[in-house]
């Protein structure tokens, strides 16, 4: 059975349901019950109008909830109103769907998870393991976030950036569960560039690609993370690589500068050198200017940091670093890296000791550790 296809084919059911008379809510879960319908009829045989059947049985899901649900007096007339049979109308709804899960009223977790059910269509049960938490849970979030924008209509202008943003939350969260979220968040962002035309997508689409070319070389057989510096350059996809590279530079030939495509010519400067000792960090630096231009962000200053720390000595990227919150995730880590190139060890090691204390995950903790431990070797030796 072709998962793919029926994920593909989620945002336009919902959107012939909402076009019938079926608000966002009660449309989306009906065809939540359709493709679990799916999942067990098709293994037999698949229709041979995949889009079409799932029309037809969302829509009788459909009705059978508002049949159910006597206090719904405003649809009975639906009830006798089934539409004749025969071909779906070709009216794609995806790109509102994808403004409407990215309503601005909606926190960014109840974003993302939506995008994945309604966009994506991923079953509760795979985003919540995704998102590493109880179905329970994940299903009151889902909830909650489909009464917030059941009362949005469809055709009302989004906002690309809120957009853009959900999805690049959905690529950070990488892999765990059974859905490879990293890959995911790459489908849907193909598949908004597909259906609109603004640099920014393209610059996220670039992003995307060009970190994701790098995943194999990022961790050992052992499951520890590998810097970039010592990744085997090897592995990485060449193919995801030119691509990206590709995408981008058309983006950026539009003359529309935005911060995704930024982040993308950084990535792009990495993936083109042959070697760390080849990057080219002078250029790398004059995109986190041009980077801190546009969104003024404290992290985009503390990756500016080690960049300028490459480019100019550790020094310049301690000076960098001055005036930056403490705080800051990864803070501890990048002032390590510095202090360590600078030759004071006992900092460097002490920071990176609480770096660990700090990290968001075992893996990430695990290496902190060990070069706090790597360090406190040397300077006992």
């Amino acid at each position: 059975m072709d998962e793919a296809l029926l994920r593909s084919l989620t945002p336009t059911v919902i959107g012939v349901l909402v076009r019938r008379g079926a608000d966002f809510a009660a449309a989306e879960d009906a065809v939540q019950d359709a493709l679990v319908e799916a999942l067990r009829v098709w293994p037999g045989e698949q229709p041979r109008d995949a889009k079409g059947w799932l029309v037809t049985v969302a829509w009788r899901k459909f009705l059978d909830q508002v049949r159910a649900d006597t206090a719904r007096r405003r649809r009975e007339d639906l009830h006798d109103e089934q539409p004749p049979p025969g071909p779906v109308p070709a009216v794609d709804d995806t790109l509102h769907l994808y403004f409407l899960c990215a309503h601005p009223s909606l926190t960014p977790a109840s974003a993302t998870a939506l995008t994945l059910r309604a966009v994506g269509g991923l079953t509760t049960r795979q985003i919540a393991q995704a998102y590493l938490v109880p179905e329970a849970t994940m299903a009151q979030r889902i909830s909650r976030a489909k009464r917030t924008v059941s009362g949005v209509r469809f055709g009302r202008p989004g906002d690309v950036a809120t957009v853009l943003r959900v999805l690049y939350l959905v690529f950070n969260e990488g892999y765990s569960g059974d859905v490879d979220l990293t890959a995911e968040a790459i489908r849907l962002t193909r598949q908004l560039a597909a259906r609109i035309d603004h640099p920014e997508v393209a610059g996220l689409l670039a992003l995307m690609l060009l970190h994701h070319a790098r995943r194999a070389a990022r961790t050992a057989p052992d499951g520890s993370l590998v810097p970039l510096t010592e990744q085997d350059r090897g592995r990485w996809d060449t193919g995801l690589i030119t691509e990206g590279v590709r995408i981008l530079q058309a983006a950026l030939a539009r003359d529309r500068l935005g911060e995704f495509q930024a982040q993308a010519a950084i990535a792009a400067l990495h993936a083109d050198a042959p070697t760390a000792e080849e990057t080219d960090w002078v250029q790398i630096v004059e995109w986190y200017d041009e980077l801190t231009r546009l969104t003024d962000s404290p992290v985009v200053r503390l990756n500016r940091a080690v960049a300028v720390g490459e480019a100019d000595g550790p020094r310049a990227g301690l000076a960098a670093l001055a005036g930056l919150d403490a705080s800051l995730p990864r803070y501890a880590a990048v002032a390590a890296h510095l202090h360590e190139r600078d030759g004071d060890l006992a900092t460097a090691a002490r920071l990176y000791a609480e770096a660990a204390h700090r990290a968001p995950n075992l893996a990430e903790r695990d290496h902190l550790t060990r070069q706090a431990a790597r360090l406190n070797t040397r300077r006992r030796s």
